[in-house]
């Protein structure tokens, strides 16, 4: 049970998490969409077995290795959403003689290494920019996309799946209208690249995917797919970005308090980069914040309790600023929970998870 956690533990309400799945299932049949989930969030076979529970047949990764672990769970439609590294490939040739593989690409280069060096059938999708700049092919270079067109239809191994765009641009976003602003944006960008070239490959399909417009939008226009991921967890970023409430955060981390310094209001939690990420929210109140703490149950936890967050961070030591009132409460050895500021980070740093009632999931 939690009281006999003794380090930092990722705990994970398993109703919440059935219940932020099932409604981006019933989210994506409503627009008539594909859900194809990014499992990079919980990397959990146990986890990813619950959306075959409400109909999901393929997913998405976000690595290579991380498909591997996947196939060995009976996964055999996976796209990898990131840029071929052609320095693996013989794990994408190993990978793809056993499952139906798709990989991304954006130049003509990439799809020269690739024809030269398959050995077995993959599926591409060419990545856009949809407005989030990291990644991807300008949609307005159509001369550009034609020519890797060219260079995929002239390859035996390799079908053109369509175009793929991320709009991580609306973790920026503060409130549905910029939500909305965002993904109107987005998916005009990538169906007008869509239309301009359906007459050459009919058959090819648009996916997209980001947890604040797929958690939040209703109309996806032409868009065949989406691959949302954070919304499994959800987190403090995505209830400042309007995505989700903070009853819908599915994990906290229970972290042991180690010493108390009433001085300075703090408390020191075993608790620190290594297990959070140090990626850092900027709360309206109290600046920059790693994590709010919320009240404890024997079972799960409540609210988030005001005045109480995580103010600094370094590897292995985490520093809550509070009140007087909570800390002349707490002691050391006490296990104080704690909501993190981005569940994916977290969740790939601490690797497993305890459920409310106690169980054990990799």
């Amino acid at each position: 049970m939690l009281y006999m956690l003794t380090v930092p533990t990722l705990i994970l309400d398993v109703e919440k998490c059935k219940s932020n799945i099932a409604a981006m299932a019933e989210n994506a049949r409503r627009n008539n969409v594909l859900f194809r989930p990014h499992f990079k969030t919980h990397q959990s076979h146990e986890i990813g077995r619950w959306f075959r529970e409400v109909g999901v047949t393929c997913i998405t990764v976000s690595s290579l290795e991380m498909a591997n672990h996947f196939a060995k769970d009976k996964w055999g439609d996976i796209t990898v959403a990131f840029p071929v590294n052609i320095l693996e490939i013989d794990k994408i040739n190993t990978l793809a003689s056993s499952i139906s593989l798709n990989l991304l690409v954006e130049s003509q280069k990439t799809i020269g290494q690739l024809s030269k060096t398959l050995t077995s059938p993959i599926g591409v999708f060419i990545k856009i920019d949809i407005g989030y700049h990291r990644t991807g092919v300008n949609p307005e270079s159509t001369e550009l996309i034609s020519q890797i067109l060219d260079e995929i239809d002239n390859s035996k191994l390799i079908k053109f799946r369509g175009f793929l765009g991320h709009a991580g641009h609306s973790y920026s976003a503060r409130g549905i209208d910029e939500i909305s602003a965002i993904h109107t944006g987005s998916i005009q960008i990538i169906t007008g690249v869509k239309e301009h070239f359906t007459d050459r490959h009919p058959e090819l399909i648009v996916s997209v995917g980001d947890t604040p417009t797929c958690s939040t939008m209703q109309d996806f226009g032409s868009v065949d797919e989406i691959r949302p991921g954070n919304f499994v967890f959800y987190d403090l970023s995505q209830v400042a970005i309007g995505s989700c409430t903070q009853e819908q955060i599915s994990v906290a981390v229970a972290c042991p308090v180690v010493s108390i310094h009433k001085d300075r209001s703090e408390i020191i939690i075993y608790g620190g980069g290594v297990h959070f990420s140090k990626e850092r929210l900027e709360h309206p109140v109290y600046g920059g914040i790693y994590g709010q703490a919320v009240e404890g149950r024997s079972a799960g936890w409540g609210n988030i309790i005001a005045g109480v967050y995580v103010s600094k961070l370094s590897q292995e030591h985490g520093t809550i600023s509070a009140p007087s009132a909570y800390i002349e409460a707490i002691q050391v050895g006490d296990l104080v929970k704690i909501l993190p500021v981005h569940s994916c980070m977290t969740a790939n740093l601490l690797k497993k998870y305890v459920t409310t009632e106690g169980e054990l999931l990799k």
